[in-house]
């Protein structure tokens, strides 16, 4: 059985981005990049919204061709265009890069997609990742913690109507002082 995967990085004070969507704030240094191209890598897919898919297919597509670009970028370049992707939008008719736009959040489809064979789904946007944890259908969050505090942004973890047991299973602080909290869900 596949796992959905939230992957986020986090300020102190649990901000996903600052006002204005400034997410300059990231620590992502070259050991953390490839960390994130090691865990990515063996993955079946990435599950996004509307905006996060658009953001990414402004930059990554071609990122690898940029002569400034890291080892890291230029290889996270590659996975993320050959990565076959879902797009969740209600707006969007089609998507590029390997993509596939779905409308809704079908829960009965998303269960039969992580029945499916292949590697773990990443997850990403927050609210997709909001509607998925409406839906119960988050396995694992992969919470990377860095080094500041924001004061005001956009929280990650909408108010819950009831808890959602979680379980530790691997930390890790990086040499730039991020912290990787990964919790699988307790079912």
């Amino acid at each position: 059985m596949r796992k959905i995967v939230v992957q986020m990085s986090l300020s102190l004070d649990g901000f996903f981005e600052g006002p204005g969507g400034d997410i300059g704030w990231h620590q992502v240094d070259e050991e953390l990049h490839q960390h994130f191209n090691d865990v990515i890598a063996p993955m079946g897919g990435f599950l996004s919204g509307r905006v996060s898919h658009e953001l990414m297919a402004a930059y990554w597509p071609t990122a690898d061709q940029d002569p400034t670009a890291s080892r890291p970028e230029r290889e996270f370049a590659r996975i993320w265009r050959d990565m076959p992707k879902i797009v969740y939008s209600r707006t969007l008719d089609h998507a590029d890069w390997n993509a596939t736009v779905v409308h809704e959040v079908d829960v009965e489809q998303v269960r039969k997609l992580t029945a499916e064979p292949g590697g773990d789904l990443a997850l990403g946007g927050a609210d997709l990742a909001a509607t998925f944890a409406r839906h119960d259908l988050i396995d694992e969050y992969r919470i990377y913690v860095h080094p500041v505090l924001l004061g005001r942004g956009r929280r990650l973890f909408p108010d819950a109507e009831t808890p959602a047991g979680l379980r530790l299973v691997e930390s890790r602080v990086f040499g730039n002082g991020v912290v990787l909290l990964r919790h699988e869900r307790v079912r």
